[in-house]
């Protein structure tokens, strides 16, 4: 579990890029950032693996406050996944995502082994290891930077805005490869992106904010669509525009959120 308790973050050239941000993450889900350039969402990403630390409040992971670790064995216990890949160029595929592992003293041989296996965990073909970031369509640069986040099996995952600079098409299977290494690993993926189909689509809890880190709402994606906060959030979801036309009716007791054709799109809890 990942916790927030009154987080706030202002630069040394003033800009306050969080006030005062508190949230629950729980374990073993994805919890999405959403919101527009400027609001937040990848500083507070970063405050979890202490790439930024906070002005005042307290980032805890499993009820331990994380400035009371070293940030480079925080930073080495959580995986991380970038835009862009952010691969090493001169060092091969199987090379790049052994990086962590032969940084926290795994030998060369069980360092390789594992890294071949999360190659095929991610649906990379194992003939691609020798090759350079640069011989890689951009979606396969993508996965290879999933492999590296999650080959040392952290319990964190954090995802900035990884598929942001891929072509729609790969997008979407990008999208659905993350959605199967999820149900079949089980982690704690925190993701930021500006897209809220994408934060729709992957996320379990979606937290859409305003300028400043500020929470304009936080549910799951069909909490927020049945019922969204204000008209910011309307807006922001495009219920404002006629793009969605969800609404709640009650059926055998219970309230469910359906579409413009009758279609059951998910149950509202009580």
């Amino acid at each position: 579990m990942i916790e927030y308790r009154s987080i706030g973050k202002t630069f040394p050239d003033g800009t306050e890029a969080v006030g005062d941000f508190s949230l629950v993450m729980p374990s073993r889900s994805t919890t999405v950032l959403v919101g527009s350039s400027g609001c937040g969402k990848t500083t507070l990403l970063r405050m979890v693996n202490r790439m930024v630390d906070p002005t005042h409040g307290q980032v805890l992971i499993d009820n331990v406050d994380i400035a009371t670790r070293n940030p480079v064995d925080l930073r080495r216990s959580i995986g991380y996944v970038m835009q862009a890949s952010g691969l090493l160029p001169h060092r091969t595929v199987i090379d790049n995502v052994g990086t962590v592992l032969r940084l926290t003293g795994v030998d060369k041989k069980e360092t390789r082994d594992r890294s071949y296996a999360m190659l095929e965990t991610v649906g990379l073909d194992v003939s691609l290891a020798t090759k350079y970031p640069s011989q890689l369509s951009g979606g396969q640069q993508q996965r290879v930077g999933v492999a590296r986040g999650l080959v040392t099996n952290p319990n964190i995952l954090l995802m900035d805005e990884p598929f942001g600079a891929v072509d729609p098409i790969v997008r979407e299977e990008l999208q659905t490869e993350l959605l199967r290494l999820q149900r079949d690993l089980d982690k704690t993926i925190v993701f930021v992106t500006h897209d809220i189909d994408e934060a729709f689509l992957l996320g379990d809890q979606v937290v859409i904010l305003r300028t400043g880190g500020q929470i304009a709402q936080v549910g799951s994606p069909t909490k927020i669509l049945a019922e969204p906060a204000d008209e910011f959030v309307r807006s922001f979801v495009g219920l404002d525009r006629g793009q969605r036309t969800l609404h709640v009716e009650v059926r055998d007791g219970a309230r469910v959120v359906v579409d413009e054709t009758g279609k059951a799109a998910g149950v509202l809890a009580e």
